[in-house]
């Protein structure tokens, strides 16, 4: 069991709150975010402490950190936040949902929010920084790098690699052996049959680059 800082206020932290106080053996005992957005000293009945000062009330040798925040930004704000934490000491947990179906949990990375009825299947590892929303279905001999974001019943099929940055839209679906390029955003009910290019939006079914957009600017 570890004592937890979560970082956030908004509904990711709140049910980041609500999934480690019912499913985890965790103690969440601080709320942390940037200064300048503390609107209130108390969320769920917690404290909140700037997070520019948060290694000095919530000492890094005694407390973990967990940042469960969204994807945008290609998920490169939930990188900054992860990098700081780490940098000010933090060791992270991941929440694993009891009710996903993950044999090998050793093979999850750190600061990883996984939700109810996911499906990892043997032989994938997942990196670190990674969420997967409720009813994804991740197949074998796999690798998913850090920072990557699942939202809800994706397929990614067997012997797929993603590489970092990478986020997938609800009901989208990736064919077997196929890569996915840094930063590749894949938009909702969309299916993948080849390989992305680098911070490429795709679309349709089949899905097609969309021409003269960077991901990043667009999520």
């Amino acid at each position: 069991m570890a004592k937890v800082i979560v970082f956030g206020v908004l509904d990711t932290a709140e049910l980041a709150h609500y999934y480690l106080t019912h499913d985890s053996e965790h103690e969440i005992v601080a709320f942390t975010i940037n200064r300048q957005y503390i609107q209130d000293e108390s969320f769920k009945g917690l404290p909140v402490v700037a997070f520019e000062d948060v290694e000095n009330l919530f000492s890094p040798a005694e407390y973990a950190f967990f940042a469960p925040m969204t994807g945008r930004n290609m998920n490169r704000n939930r990188e900054g936040i992860y990098n700081e934490a780490k940098s000010k000491g933090y060791q992270f947990i991941s929440y694993i949902s009891s009710h996903a179906t993950i044999f090998d949990r050793s093979v999850i990375g750190d600061n990883c929010f996984i939700l109810e009825d996911n499906t990892i299947q043997p032989f994938t590892t997942v990196g670190n920084n990674v969420v997967m929303w409720s009813g994804n279905h991740i197949g074998h001999h796999g690798q998913i790098k850090d920072h990557v974001f699942f939202t809800s019943h994706v397929v990614l099929s067997g012997h797929c690699v993603v590489e970092s940055y990478s986020f997938f839209g609800v009901n989208s679906t990736i064919r077997d052996y196929t890569a996915i390029a840094q930063g590749t955003l894949v938009g909702m009910a969309s299916a993948i049959t080849r390989e992305t290019e680098e911070w490429g939006i795709y679309i349709g079914n089949p899905a097609k680059k969309v021409p003269g957009k960077k991901s990043f600017e667009a999520y």
